[in-house]
């Protein structure tokens, strides 16, 4: 337990989003510079994409997954680590990102609400299967084999994130909800701080910029995401 603004601390929900993995290189959907293969990444992640012109989807997480190997995790990532190693409550982690880096850096509980790009969906037999390399529309689904049948196991605009019922538990039980490098701008996270503070919980936004939803912290703290994050954990472990 920690004691941290006027009150003692026990459970911690953690959201990170984009801006805690822009320092290790990986770009954002909304990037100034963010077209690929000028299209805009925003119009290709959809069930819409996919439907109209699967091979340009396939070529874009392809791309995307393939860059991996080629960034490692930064200092906040590691920070929390620290934090679900060493702090005495519980630290729930839940990530819009894609990426492998919070579990490259060590975190043995990450959810990804939003899929993960080393993993391939089958709609044939709805499996999941870990996918590190390239794959399209004909490669066989390693679970059942039927071809044709997987997409990118990534949540898309317009579907229902992953794991919905235990982060409204997590949310509802928090006595500290931090969000680290978010927008503000999806649904449904971006809607989280607001059922934290429903529930009586401290809120804190690490964030290099200002949010759509930055109004709704108790606090916000600017800055980059190696830094903050590495403050805040210093001083929840501090205390």
């Amino acid at each position: 337990m920690a004691h941290f603004e006027g009150r003692f601390i026990d459970r911690i929900v953690v959201l990170t989003g984009a801006g805690i993995s822009a320092e290790s290189g990986v770009p954002t959907f909304r990037d100034a510079d963010g077209l690929w293969e000028q299209h805009d990444p925003m119009q290709i992640a959809t069930p819409e994409a996919f439907m109209r012109d699967p091979d340009l989807v396939y070529r874009f997480y392809n791309a995307r997954r393939a860059r991996l190997p080629g960034v490692e995790p930064n200092a906040a990532h590691h920070a929390v680590v620290r934090l679900q190693r060493e702090f005495a409550g519980d630290v729930f982690l839940v990530t819009q990102n894609v990426d492998d880096l919070h579990e490259r850096a060590g975190s043995q509980q990450v959810c990804h609400m939003h899929g993960r790009l080393q993993a391939a969906l089958c709609t044939a037999c709805a499996r999941s299967t870990p996918m590190s390399g390239d794959y399209d529309g004909t490669t066989a689904c390693p679970a059942c084999g039927t071809s044709g049948s997987l997409r990118p196991d990534v949540v898309w605009f317009g579907e229902i994130p992953y794991y919905m019922d235990e982060i409204e538990t997590r949310l509802a039980d928090c006595d500290l909800f931090i969000a680290i490098g978010t927008s503000g701008l999806v649904y449904p996270a971006a809607g989280f701080v607001r059922r934290a503070l429903q529930c009586g919980a401290t809120t804190v936004e690490l964030n290099r910029e200002t949010s759509d939803v930055s109004g709704l912290f108790h606090h916000q703290r600017k800055g980059l995401a190696t830094a903050v994050v590495t403050a805040l954990v210093e001083e929840l472990l501090a205390a």
